[in-house]
């Protein structure tokens, strides 16, 4: 059975990463004329990301407003009101994925000894899960 959740995947793994079944519903789905648009459009987005392609960053908006498909256009709608912040992720090489790690493991410890202790013992349990 084909999902939305499903569908997205398969669209987004790698065509060399596709088994037959995969591939043939993937061809299956580009001759609907609704979704051939939204896939070369999640393509071209991919592409974008991988390749860090961020001066084809206008183009792949401007395509995506004109796009009949509702969730595409607030997906560029969502990139477009945060515009510098996609544009910079698309282009640096610099990342801040370190320091976010580092956040989400400490706030995951807190979670767990949330109403126990105080900053001494979530000190001494973030340097020692480190």
């Amino acid at each position: 059975m084909l999902t939305a959740r499903r569908a997205a995947w398969l669209v987004l793994r790698r065509p060399k990463h596709r088994n037959q079944e995969e591939q043939a519903l993937f061809s299956r789905l580009q001759h609907h004329p609704s979704f051939r648009r939204a896939i070369e459009l999640a393509e071209a987005f991919i592409e974008l990301v991988r390749q860090r392609q961020g001066e084809q960053l206008d183009q792949w908006l401007a395509r995506a407003f004109q796009c009949s498909i509702a969730p595409l256009r607030r997906f560029a709608e969502s990139l477009n009101e945060d515009y510098a912040a996609v544009r910079a992720g698309l282009t640096l090489a610099v990342s801040n994925g370190q320091t976010e790690g580092q956040i989400n493991r400490l706030k995951m410890i807190k979670r767990q000894m949330y109403g126990r202790a105080g900053l001494a013992l979530l000190r001494q349990r973030f340097l020692l899960a480190g």
